[in-house]
């Protein structure tokens, strides 16, 4: 009863943010969202403005196109901001690493990545670090690089938390689940991974999972995969999908298969890919955060960087965005608490 107190309350609060948001500039959105592909935003380039680069782990799907819409705006409210946006077309570490090294080439004042490697992409921050450019990382994180800051949209702790408790809720607090996951090398994706296995563990000890496989950014290749695993384990009531591409894709899986009611799914969806899913039962929840926020803080932190100005403890980033937590022992900018996106609240969200 205390976990689905919260989980309520932090959708009303997610709600009535993103109520405020939309009726303060929806318009915007939906203009910048149509050109989420666009190298600048926030006018033409000019010698005074900072050159804020972000490399997402891929390019062209909701998620990360929220991001870019929410940078977009960042930098047209903060007006000394160039935001550039560039990503592979595959969750391709080697393809992310190019356009990281295009990017060093130019010279930019911050570079701000979600790497889809880790352990490969820190030695290309250490390359731009020594070229003079600011580093950091943002939605997912390279804790052993050199990164300044780590632009974080919710603690690892509260996600893994919501996914379990959303689905065990839906399963009534026992049975077996499977995970599809999508890059086997994402640290935030097995960070959430480790506290469903602890959390399961400890708080719902009538509950298993069976299996964690891995479908990368592949959303047809995710229902196949949840498909496989309903095959395998016949008295499997739940499944996780880990990403926004593998949430939509476990959902379709179990529609597919007319299994609504008798196997659940959570995962981390975007709230449009998960609308009619949630309409139909297919997904109980989509465990979130504003996306859009997420872009616009790591806009504002690029800023930051490149004008060497230091984080707080808490920062006032914007009049939408509730105060931004700062942990300089860990270097971690934090959005704040994941949101339980339902049937009930997802029309609060555009992308």
């Amino acid at each position: 009863m205390v976990a689905v107190g919260v989980a309520a309350a932090l959708v009303l609060t997610g709600c009535s943010k993103k109520n405020e948001d939309a009726a303060g500039g929806g318009a915007t959105s939906a203009a910048s969202s149509a050109a989420s592909s666009a190298a600048t935003s926030g006018g033409g380039s000019s010698s005074e403005k900072v050159k804020v680069a972000f490399v997402p782990k891929l390019q062209g799907v909701p998620y990360f196109e929220a991001m870019n819409t929410g940078g977009q705006e960042a930098a047209a409210a903060l007006g000394n901001v160039e935001w550039l946006y560039q990503g592979p077309t595959q969750a391709d570490a080697a393809a992310q690493a190019d356009i990281v090294r295009s990017f060093i080439q130019q010279q930019v004042d911050t570079l701000i990545v979600a790497p889809n490697d880790p352990d490969s992409m820190a030695p290309l921050l250490q390359q731009a670090k020594d070229a003079g450019i600011h580093v950091a990382t943002s939605d997912t994180d390279a804790p052993t690089s050199v990164r300044e800051v780590f632009v974080n949209q919710a603690s690892a702790q509260g996600i893994g938390e919501g996914l379990t408790d959303a689905l065990l809720d839906a399963m009534g607090g026992s049975g077996k689940y499977a995970i599809v996951s999508c890059g086997q090398t994402a640290e935030n994706l097995n960070s959430w991974i480790e506290v469903q296995k602890a959390y399961t563990a400890e708080q719902y000890p009538d509950a298993e999972i069976v299996d964690i496989v891995y479908a990368g950014e592949d959303q047809a290749r995710a229902t196949q995969q949840a498909t496989d695993l309903m095959n395998a384990h016949p008295d499997l009531t739940g499944l996780v999908g880990e990403c926004t591409s593998s949430a939509p894709g476990v959902a379709q899986a179990v529609r597919d298969a007319g299994r609504i009611g008798q196997v659940f799914t959570v995962g981390l969806g975007t709230p449009q890919s998960m609308k009619p899913y949630l309409a139909d039962g297919s997904s109980s929840a989509s465990i979130l955060w504003d996306v859009e926020n997420l872009g616009y803080l790591t806009a504002w932190a690029g800023a930051q960087l490149a004008q060497d100005q230091s984080f707080e403890a808490t920062n006032d980033v914007s009049d939408t965005l509730d105060a931004v937590e700062y942990d300089d022992a860990t270097k971690t900018l934090l959005l704040g608490p994941a949101l339980a996106i339902t049937a009930e609240n997802v029309d609060q969200f555009s992308y």
